[in-house]
């Protein structure tokens, strides 16, 4: 009899003592994945976590986490399965050689020669893995009309081997930068949480949880200098993982607080392009001289 799925502050406690904070909208979703066997969709800019509540996840779970990376042009075999050609040409050679007589199909196309992708994977697993399929906005239309076939049935078809049902329905997890628009029909399929950047009180509580060596002062202005920088116009807004970066250049740094010397030293942590560093030299030059003069910056 399988075990009832952890509550939510259950899956809060457990998460945070993996160094994710996650709140009560998350969290519930995520215990509604494992309770209802239904795929979650995590929407939301780009570095607010998606990914890593997905492998958090599946550390809380104590199972297996596989996952699928979508790209432009991603097709349905190649997250299946391949046939491991060579593998089968040196098969064929070495029949040849020791005189073995014809190789079959069914001796080509046998489960040794099957090389499982992430999908295949999934389903053949014993204890329930979480299946992330991260960044699904990237794959096209034809590949999104798949995924809706694999998440009704949870069963494919290797037309050498026959049909392949799961033998545990995975707990999916599909995230999506929104960069295009996801058809009704998956949505429908999903249940849905809009994750966004976290408050400063929630990025400063992520900054302790996964940097504890960080003192306080240090923590309060990285995250009130990153949450200025976010109500820029930037080309790529800081995420949860540039403010970890930028938190852990300072103090590798030996700083303990934020100053000009260590917003030049460290900037290329928390903004990667160079277009958002000339634009956003006026704030940081503000936040440097906030410091200078006793107050928190960004505040």
């Amino acid at each position: 009899m399988n075990a009832a799925p952890p509550g939510p502050a259950e899956l809060q406690a457990a998460f945070l003592a993996r160094g994710y904070v996650a709140d009560d909208a998350l969290a519930t979703a995520l215990r509604l994945v494992v309770a209802l066997g239904k795929p979650l969709l995590l929407e939301g800019p780009a570095g607010v976590g998606k990914t890593e509540a997905a492998k958090t996840l599946a550390a809380t779970l104590g199972t297996r986490l596989i996952r699928l990376q979508c790209y432009e042009g991603l097709d349905a075999q190649s997250a299946l399965y391949e046939w491991n050609y060579a593998r089968q040409l040196l098969h064929l050679r070495a029949a040849e050689l020791g005189g073995l007589g014809g190789v079959t199909d069914e001796d080509l196309y046998s489960e040794r020669f099957l090389m499982a992708r992430p999908l295949l994977q999934a389903i053949r697993e014993e204890q329930a893995p979480v299946l992330l399929i991260d960044e699904v906005d990237r794959a096209d239309d034809a590949f999104e009309a798949f995924l809706l076939e694999l998440l009704a049935e949870w069963q494919i078809t290797v037309p050498e081997l026959g049909t392949i049902e799961a033998r545990t329905r995975p707990h999916v997890i599909l995230t999506s930068n929104r960069s295009r628009e996801l058809s009704d029909a998956l949505r429908r399929r999903c249940l849905y949480h809009w994750t966004e950047y976290p408050s400063r009180a929630q990025e400063l509580a992520i900054v302790h949880a996964r940097l504890p060596g960080v003192n306080e002062t240090l923590a309060q202005q990285v995250t009130n200098a990153v949450h200025a920088l976010r109500a820029l116009p930037l080309g790529k807004p800081p995420g949860v993982a540039e403010t970890l970066d930028w938190a852990a250049a300072l103090v590798s740094l030996h700083a303990d607080h934020l100053d000009a010397p260590g917003i030049r030293a460290t900037l290329g942590a928390v903004l990667k392009l160079r277009e958002d560093q000339l634009l956003a030299a006026p704030t940081l030059q503000g936040l440097a001289a906030q410091t200078a003069a006793g107050r928190p910056p960004g505040a």
